[in-house]
């Protein structure tokens, strides 16, 4: 009798999970449903190496190229970035692997190197003559890893509020992002990660925006709703797990870097310290052009717009200046902030 009890509440018991496991793919899929309704494709496409590249392309000239941070997709620069730019740019920003739109190749990792060779591959595709490359956040880390392993690809690099160096308690500030096992990411996306990160994507938003405000139009014009979707959920994971692996042995060689480059950096970014991460940059690349601004969060891009935007550009001039002019020895170059 115990027994058959005992059969019957493991029954029960089984059966909750399966409902509960249902209704979390079933939310799931509701939510990415809607972020694709409201946030919509508004690029081109490529194929690239097995993965699938959603890009924005406008304007004629000088080539720029931008790679958004950790979580984020191209909207983080179309929608605040582009409008503050004159004519004589030609402005292409793209959704990193498994981000946005992009679909990532079968069987790629995510590691830094893999995504800096697909940037360089990317640039080969489209013809373009040795851009700018401009990175935010994590996109930094993976400009400044093209920089060092394919410095003949672009003409310069601008780093914006940049990730730079390893340091303790990554790890424990990733949480649940740091997910080594792909079948275990793969579980979470489909279950628990999505409901739980709409649940939390608006204090998340403010902390990383901290201390200015959530922008209104951040979820839908700013492509926050992306964020929510199975796929970015992985991907992002896969970068948490990219930089612990790769990182450290990156930074090793920023010393290598002898291009113009420059780093625009918010002093009260509570996301990447700039103390850690902006500051020792100036002793390890020469000729560093350093611009920090007071009392500005992890995205400058939404808050000073304009000001990003002409540091950008100011950093255009001298990439593609440099590029264009006859090289000089490396201790006879001026430095790239005089």
């Amino acid at each position: 009798m115990l027994l058959s009890i005992l059969s019957w509440l493991l029954a029960v018991l089984l059966l909750l999970a399966v409902l509960a496991i249902g209704c979390l793919v079933l939310a799931t899929l509701w939510i990415a449903a809607k972020a694709e309704r409201l946030v919509p494709p508004v690029g081109k496409f490529i194929e690239i190496d097995g993965n699938r590249i959603h890009y924005v392309d406008v304007g004629d000239g000088q080539p720029i190229v931008f790679l958004h941070g950790l979580g984020a997709q191209l909207h983080h620069f179309r929608h605040t970035l582009f409008a503050h730019f004159g004519p004589g740019y030609r402005l292409i920003a793209l959704d990193r692997p498994g981000s946005g739109y992009s679909v990532q190749a079968r069987g790629a990792t995510g590691r830094l190197p893999e995504q800096a060779e697909l940037v360089r591959r990317f640039i080969e595709t489209l013809g373009l003559e040795k851009p700018l490359v401009v990175g935010h956040s994590l996109g930094g880390a993976i400009t400044l890893t093209l920089a060092v392993e394919h410095p003949e690809a672009i003409s310069g690099i601008a780093l914006l509020a940049p990730l730079t160096h390893m340091q303790a308690g990554m790890r424990e500030k990733s949480g649940l992002l740091n997910i080594p096992s792909p079948l275990r990411r793969w579980i979470m996306a489909y279950t628990v990660a999505i409901p739980t990160s709409l649940r939390y994507a608006r204090p998340t938003m403010e902390f990383i925006l901290a201390p200015q405000a959530f922008p209104a139009d951040y979820m839908v014009d700013g492509g926050g709703w992306l964020g929510l979707r199975p796929a970015h959920f992985q991907a992002t994971s896969a970068d948490v797990v990219a930089i612990e692996r790769d990182l450290g042995r990156i930074e090793q060689r920023y010393g290598e870097i002898a291009m113009p480059a420059g780093i625009l950096f918010g002093t009260a970014d509570g996301v990447i310290d700039i103390s850690i991460h902006g500051e020792p940059m100036q002793g390890k690349i020469e000729g560093l052009d350093f611009e920090p601004i007071d009392g500005v969060g992890h995205m400058p891009q939404f808050v000073e717009p304009e000001r990003v935007a002409a540091f950008i550009q100011r950093m255009a001039a001298h990439a593609f200046r440099d590029a264009t002019s006859p090289p000089l020895h490396k201790e006879f170059k001026e430095p790239f902030g005089g």
